[in-house]
């Protein structure tokens, strides 16, 4: 993205303070909207064909007075609430070019201390990533191949779908899903993940995301304590935040959650991805497995079980799921097709215990009356009809193709690598030795060259602050990558790291 900047080459002026000026009228005219992500230092320094240093010091010069600021590993962006004498500056430029009348500025101006506050309190996760149209490769976590969707046979059954759908678009349908797709689900959930399920203890939902709303709207309250894998999935740990959670970080290993670390009290939930720990990838062993739901019967606390991307594994069979081992009703169960088919579906489910059923159809209806009957419909035939088995033998030859390539080509500029993740799932972690830059330093030096490579904040991990997890591992998604831009993005980054 570029912005009109004009520099004077003969002004008294200096190229640093034409940067900062140009940017600061254009943030308080209203041309630079609130919360707009900026170019890059680079990106802005190739446009006006100045120094980068230059660029670097206006930026920090419009951060220090508040109009900009910077999320780390994100970029920079303009500041929604302004310094107080910025505000009346912005008041009297509108009010010069007519933008305002002298009663809206005296509604704006008028005190609102009166209002009602804000009653809710959250963080948003970082699952988009905007830099993507700036990366010539990029190793983002979680994005299927847009090659792989089965665009053909989805386009067919639409169509179908529409042709009989009688009064189907036009009626309200069951909040908890239609009928046909939760017994679809049921039924592929038996072989694939070891679960044995009534279609009467599955909800549909807007991916995990919206899961792990309905189950927090259910069993949270404020100061009920929560187990989180440390690190863990950023979007789980927020949400139950928001629902005034009180988080315990439990640690994780080699080997997944450390069930010995888990506390001995009174717990609500616990969170964990036991298929392929995010972010780090650990497969969580049968032992450990057995071990949390024993910690569960004996806590009374249930367990979330994130089972996100486990349709891809690559190395021996899956485990039976958790929930699959559990015979007293302690598990809820998440699975998602955003991974195996396309996010922008918005497409996942839950499997309950018994007794959660009902006040979860009820947080379900209550959020949003259920998902669209023609994506659940042809979603529906899509699995029934075999194609989605088909898909997933597809795809999961090309994840692992990919993968290997990955590994390969790590090992090949980088020589004898510690790796972890590389069991199933779609992005492996590289724990880097002490020899290389701490991870957010590389994911900066490698997207200079075009390259996307990521630091564990900025792949929606959250490690609760302590810091040891992010500074040395390099997440890299492979899914969405070819071979050859594989190779090509690995070797560029390691030029550019000696």
């Amino acid at each position: 993205m570029q912005i009109s900047i004009n520099l004077n080459p003969d002004s008294k002026q200096s190229l640093q303070s034409q940067v900062f000026e140009s940017i600061r009228e254009q943030i308080l005219s209203g041309r630079l909207k609130s919360g707009m992500l900026m170019p890059s230092t680079r990106m802005l320094n190739e446009q006006l064909g100045v120094s980068r240093n230059t660029i670097i010091l206006a930026y920090d010069r419009l951060i220090a007075e508040g109009y900009l600021y910077s999320k780390e590993t994100v970029g920079t962006f303009v500041n929604p609430n302004l310094p107080e004498d910025s505000l009346m500056l912005m008041e009297d430029t509108l009010k010069y070019l007519g933008d305002l009348s002298e009663n809206t500025i005296q509604k704006i101006n008028k005190n609102t201390s009166k209002r009602h506050p804000v009653a809710f309190q959250g963080r948003v996760q970082d699952l988009f990533n905007p830099f993507h149209d700036q990366l010539e490769i990029d190793f983002w976590v979680g994005r299927p191949d847009p090659e792989s969707f089965p665009i053909n046979i989805w386009r067919q059954l639409t169509l179908k779908k529409l042709s009989h759908s009688g009064s189907s678009m036009t009626e309200y349908h069951d909040a908890a899903g239609i009928f046909e797709l939760r017994k679809a689900i049921a039924e592929h959930l038996r072989p694939a993940r070891g679960i044995d399920c009534d279609p009467e203890q599955i909800i549909i939902v807007n991916g995990i995301q919206e899961g792990l709303n309905v189950v927090a709207r259910v069993l949270i309250k404020q100061d009920t304590l929560a187990v989180m894998e440390c690190p863990c999935y950023q979007g789980a740990a927020y949400t139950l935040e928001s629902y005034g959670a009180k988080l315990i970080p439990v640690p994780v290993d080699k080997e997944g959650l450390n069930v010995k670390k888990l506390p001995d009290k009174k717990i609500g939930l616990a969170y964990v991805t036991p298929s392929h720990q995010y972010p780090l990838g650990a497969t969580l062993p049968l032992e450990r497995r057995v071990r949390l739901l024993d910690w569960a019967r004996e806590t009374g606390a249930y367990i979330v079980e994130d089972d996100y991307d486990s349709d891809f594994r690559h190395q021996g069979s899956p485990l039976t799921a958790v929930a699959g081992q559990d015979k007293n009703g302690y598990v809820i169960y998440m699975g998602t097709f955003s991974k195996s088919i396309g996010a922008a579906l918005r497409l996942g489910y839950i499997v309950l215990p018994t007794e959660l059923v009902g006040p979860a159809r009820t947080a379900k209806a209550l959020m949003d009356n259920g998902h669209s009957w023609l994506d659940q419909a042809v979603l529906t035939e899509f699995i029934t009809s075999g194609a989605y088995v088909k898909h997933l033998r597809r795809i999961r030859r090309k994840y692992l193709n990919r993968r290997d390539s990955l590994v390969k080509a790590l090992q090949k500029y980088f020589g004898n690598i510690k790796l972890s993740g590389l069991e199933g799932g779609m992005h492996l972690v590289w724990h880097m030795p002490d020899s290389l830059p701490e991870s957010k330093e590389v994911q900066k030096i490698a997207q200079d060259i075009g390259v996307g490579v990521y630091s564990l904040p900025a792949a929606a991990a959250h490690d609760f602050g302590k810091k040891r997890y992010s500074k040395r591992n390099l997440l890299f998604g492979y899914s969405s990558t070819s071979k050859e831009q594989i190779v090509d993005g690995i070797s560029r980054l390691a030029k550019e790291l000696k």
